[in-house]
């Protein structure tokens, strides 16, 4: 069947990694420095525990990012995420090439960003994810997007989606079926 006739719960079933952006996706998109200059980012527990459950369901989680940051290498490695790409600006490339070295086709991921760099990994992947505060060219590209923004749950919603149309929720917020 092709993609592009499936719907987007459809796509949802056949995810096998979520692949998710930083910045404005896992974060609220803001950066601070403190006056020694150190960089702060700001993550959401809620998100953690929503990768945590698809991880659980047999979902792998990566993280692609333009960006190079010590607290992304941290804060993938609190939640098992061995798959971390980051300082590429080509995120379609580097999605290409997540999925060779995990053995799966753009048709299993779901890809979740929110601004321009996203763009050409949102429609490439199977299933296009962003949040409600994405960039007007993302939000029109993408077949699911969330209701919150970005560091505010909406990996956690994402992952939700995923795991409902899977069958894999009980309802959710309720935890993986048995």
């Amino acid at each position: 069947m092709n993609n592009s006739t499936l719907t987007t719960e459809q796509r949802a079933r056949r995810v096998r990694i979520l692949v998710l952006d930083v910045d404005g996706v896992m974060t609220d998109g803001r950066i601070y420095y403190s006056n020694s200059g150190d960089e702060i980012k700001s993550f959401n527990i809620k998100d953690g525990l929503g990768i945590k459950l698809l991880q659980q369901a047999g979902v792998k989680v990566a993280i692609i990012t333009g960006r190079q940051s010590q607290i992304v290498t941290r804060r993938a490695t609190e939640l098992s995420i061995d798959e971390v790409v980051q300082g590429r600006e080509d995120k379609r490339e580097a999605l290409l090439e997540v999925c060779e070295r995990n053995g799966l086709t753009l048709e299993d991921c779901a890809y979740m960003g929110d601004d321009l760099p996203d763009l050409g990994a949102i429609v490439a992947a199977g299933l296009g994810m962003t949040v409600a505060d994405s960039c007007g060219a993302v939000a029109e590209a993408a077949d699911w997007i969330s209701s919150n923004n970005g560091g505010q749950g909406a990996v956690r919603e994402a992952c939700e989606f995923i795991l409902a149309c899977r069958g894999d929720m009980l309802s959710p917020g309720m935890g993986l079926s048995q």
